[in-house]
């Protein structure tokens, strides 16, 4: 399914690394960061996941929710948010089934090998549940600033 800017952004409900459903449906009426990444403790999911961890007192007091999303499991996701002292949910989306929804889950490649696997890919859902920005090639550093400076304006 491929989603752009002004579609209604598929709802989904996901448990998080402590086995919490957070569906999006609840957010209604909030911005919502919704990043997908490969997986967690990586190089380059690491710094992604820091950009956010660092700026997100900004996102909280523009009442943004942040979330992550990966095919990794809860325990993973919550080795992860402990030693990196993540403050937004991870959710596990164990079969790719919401990232397919979401058009970020596909066939990689990875020195020479061919897998299935989430691609790095943003999108910001406005308080109506649409989506106002879809960020298809992510580059780790610094994308937190990106996507704020782009919430500002979308804000108004």
């Amino acid at each position: 399914m491929v989603l752009n800017p002004g579609d209604v952004a598929p709802d989904f409900t996901l448990p998080d690394g402590d086995g919490n459903s957070i569906s999006l449906s609840d957010l209604q009426g909030k911005w919502v960061v919704l990043y997908f990444y490969p997986r967690d403790n990586t190089p380059g999911c690491t710094k992604e996941a820091c950009s956010f961890r660092d700026a997100y007192s900004d996102f909280d007091s523009a009442e943004v929710a942040v979330l992550g999303v990966s095919t990794d499991d809860a325990k993973s996701h919550t080795k992860f948010s402990t030693k990196f002292n993540l403050p937004f949910p991870l959710l596990t989306d164990a079969e790719g089934e919401m990232a397919t929804t979401y058009d970020s889950y596909g066939l990689k490649k990875f020195m020479g090998k061919e897998y299935m696997g989430i691609s790095r890919k943003t999108f910001i859902i406005d308080p109506t549940g649409k989506i106002a920005k879809i960020y298809p090639k992510v580059k780790p550093d610094n994308h937190a600033a990106q996507v704020l400076a782009d919430l500002e304006a979308l804000k108004g």
